[in-house]
């Protein structure tokens, strides 16, 4: 159940038999020829599609997070980690305050992984309350179906070109672009990034055949359905 295509009374008779949700965190950022949505895509898809069958509550994907190295590619945004993590207890206090008690994080953006502790926070002070955070994407089983296709993977490569956060019409780069040097990217401002990365590919062919992104969303789905169904004692 997306909580975009339900009214509150119909979110008011869940909460009577269940008490879960699933909150999408996204980021908007460059990929590359992909969109600038593509982690909240991502993650709101991956949540939707993972408790559809369950019936679970999915909210919209918190469409901004934390990627000030992005800033040198217009269309970015970020926010400050203070400002971020004030946001994410916002968001949790108000899931909790209408009755939700175990909140699944879908996370679609590694850059956003330092609100963690957040979660944590709002568990101590909220009694009953249970947070999981999922880095979708790596996973374990997700990872290591990543690696079986092709090693070579990362932000903005084939491993997040998929029909739905590809753009019509725009023609991609047919090489494997080499890994970017990751040591040299942590001691330099957005600029800096930007002139080591280019097009924003951090390493990777830009798009692998269908059949491959499907095998490696149906093991992301199933991932994800297992924290959501699995044991919250």
């Amino acid at each position: 159940m997306r909580i975009s295509e339900a009214n509150w009374f119909e979110v008011e008779r869940y909460l009577e038999r269940d008490d879960r949700c699933v909150l999408p965190l996204g980021s908007t950022e460059q990929h590359a020829y992909l969109s600038l949505s593509v982690d909240s895509i991502l993650s709101e898809k991956v949540g939707a599609d993972a408790a559809e069958p369950l019936g679970v509550p999915v909210f919209p994907a918190v469409p901004y997070g934390l990627t000030p190295y992005f800033m040198g590619f217009p269309g970015s945004v970020s926010l400050r980690l203070t400002t971020y993590a004030a946001l994410i207890r916002d968001i949790l206090d108000s899931l909790y305050k209408t009755g939700f008690r175990r909140v699944l994080i879908v996370n679609g953006h590694g850059g956003n992984s330092p609100v963690q502790p957040v979660t944590m926070e709002w568990m101590e002070a909220n009694e009953g309350a249970r947070c999981r955070f999922h880095d979708w994407w790596r996973a374990p089983k997700t990872w290591a179906c990543v690696q079986e296709i092709d090693p070579v993977a990362s932000h903005a490569s084939w491993m997040e070109n998929f029909p739905w956060t590809r753009l019509p019409g725009r023609k991609m780069p047919d090489e494997q672009k080499p890994f970017v040097p990751f040591d040299k990217l942590r001691d330099r401002n957005a600029a800096g990034v930007r002139d080591l990365i280019g097009d924003g590919n951090y390493g990777g062919v830009y798009q692998k055949p269908d059949e491959d992104t499907e095998r490696l969303w149906s093991v992301a789905v199933g991932e994800t359905r297992a924290l959501l169904e699995g044991d919250w004692s």
